[in-house]
């Protein structure tokens, strides 16, 4: 019950991240079969849902934030063209519909294909992602970016995201992810 009533998960108690703040809508867990299934099986569709959900249930929290932009996390060029989609760009997508708030698919760029998160402990997951993003427009006018994921694990994803994001100027970071996994709420 203690997880339920706390402002933190353990991840941002043990350190510091690049972002200012983020919101998960679901315990990993209790959603993994489902969250497999929009991120490798085809189903789309599940961005809608998920959408909806999250603004239901985060919606009122996102609009505080102020966002000039919404940024889903890219993939590799190959994971997209193997996969057919990025997860995160969908439901971004049909988040930012929903929210009125733009999409910007071209900010951020992977760059190196990087091993899955999911298969590296905490620390290799740092190491995975040095120098897998980068700045894919210099045009850049957003202030404020919320940067969209669908699981945060250890905020190493998002980290190396804020980091490109901050040095081309982008004044606040916050993350949106569907679910949080492990013991992290």
């Amino acid at each position: 019950m203690e997880h339920l009533e706390a402002e933190y998960c353990t991840d941002c108690r043990k350190g510091k991240h690049l972002y200012l703040r983020g919101r998960a809508l679901y315990d990993y867990r209790s959603v993994a079969t489902s969250l497999y299934r929009f991120k490798y099986a085809g189903r789309q569709e599940y961005g809608k849902y998920y959408a909806r959900e999250v603004e239901n249930y985060l919606g009122e929290a996102i609009r505080c934030w102020n966002a000039d932009v919404l940024v889903p996390v890219p993939i590799h060029y190959t994971r997209k063209h193997d996969r057919g989609y990025n997860q995160a760009e969908v439901l971004a997508k049909e988040l930012g519909k929903l929210l009125e708030i733009p999409v910007d698919t071209r900010l951020i760029k992977r760059v190196k294909k990087t091993v899955p998160q999911k298969l590296l402990d905490d620390k290799q997951r740092q190491n995975n992602l040095k120098k897998a993003f980068k700045i894919g427009r210099n045009d850049v006018k957003w202030k404020s970016v919320i940067i969209v994921d669908d699981i945060y694990t250890t905020g190493s994803t998002i980290d190396a995201c804020a980091s490109v994001l901050l040095e081309i100027g982008i004044q606040k970071i916050y993350f949106i992810a569907l679910a949080i996994g492990r013991e992290l709420q």
